[in-house]
């Protein structure tokens, strides 16, 4: 946790993302896969690779194999 506080602290990681100004896209995204289901978290990361198209997602959890961002486009992840 201290180190993870300490990327945000140096500006080697940064997490631009403003919920308010995305909330529709999410929430569309959360009605689109909730059979699997989706949390508002998943939906959020899911938005930033759509925002952020070169950026990988580093994720454990396996639904990123299934969702999809802008549609039909694989998401492009790092799970160990």
């Amino acid at each position: 946790m201290e180190q993870l506080d300490r990327f945000f602290e140096n500006g080697w990681l940064t997490i631009l993302f403003q919920f308010t100004a995305e909330r529709q896209p999410v929430m569309a995204l959360m009605r689109k896969y909730h059979s699997v289901p989706m949390s508002l978290a998943d939906a959020c990361l899911v938005r930033l690779a759509e925002m952020n198209p070169e950026t990988p997602v580093l994720t454990l959890d396996r639904h990123f194999r299934i969702y999809r961002k802008n549609g039909r486009e694989r998401i492009r992840s790092i799970m160990p």
